[in-house]
């Protein structure tokens, strides 16, 4: 599960500290649910993700991961000067697979459709490129919960049900957290969710509850 106690973020502007995106947030998420964040644009979603993820961090407060968690897919991480090959490379023996190497590097070239692009520096791909092999690099491994940050949207209809069906394979062996603009979506992968609004986190059991609460404060 992830323990989340007290967490307080927001960032610095030219004219100072700007005002609290996130605000004394306590939540705890389970091992093996998965879970939509929801809101309105700005509300922090993907930064509360980032977080998570380790990627960013709070001014105030912890982030206890007591699981094998993944990075967040699609986003960040990676050398741009390297190759897609390298970087898979790289993070395989980070994560302790010398022995399978060649297989896990297989793995990610035929999951990520990159082709020879897969020889190629980063810094020439697209962002939909990246996030093909973002994703890729961490279903190559095995997490108890994984986080995304909008990898439906990434590639072309086929990929995106590529996508989809590796999210829903993951059912009953890991949990997700995930973060996406489309309702439907988070509908498809998501059984309970937290909704932001105000820098505070609310949880909800049901996803549907969850976005009835939003579309509250909408119209309100």
């Amino acid at each position: 599960m992830i323990v989340i106690e007290d967490l307080h973020k927001r960032y610095k502007t030219e004219h100072g500290p700007g005002k609290w995106v996130l605000r004394g947030i306590d939540l705890t998420i389970p091992r093996h649910v998965n879970v939509g964040l929801i809101g309105a644009n700005g509300a922090g979603k993907s930064t509360l993700l980032r977080i998570i993820g380790g990627i960013d961090h709070p001014n105030k407060g912890r982030v206890e991961r007591r699981c094998r968690l993944s990075w967040p897919m699609g986003q960040g991480g990676l050398e741009p000067t390297l190759t897609g090959r390298q970087n898979a490379k790289f993070v395989c023996r980070v994560h302790g697979h010398q022995g399978d190497l060649l297989d896990r590097l297989s793995f990610v070239r035929d999951f990520s459709e990159l082709g020879e692009a897969f020889d190629e520096p980063l810094n020439t791909y697209s962002s939909g490129m990246r996030s093909r092999l973002q994703f890729a690099l961490s279903l190559a491994f095995d997490f108890d919960i994984y986080i995304s940050d909008e990898v439906t949207a990434a590639g072309d209809a086929a990929f995106r049900k590529k996508a989809a069906a590796a999210f829903k394979a993951m059912a009953g062996r890991a949990g997700l957290i995930m973060v996406a603009h489309d309702e439907n979506t988070l509908r498809q992968f998501c059984q309970a969710a937290v909704f932001l609004y105000q820098g505070k986190a609310h949880w909800f059991d049901a996803i549907g509850e969850a976005f009835k609460a939003y579309k509250d404060t909408i119209s309100a």
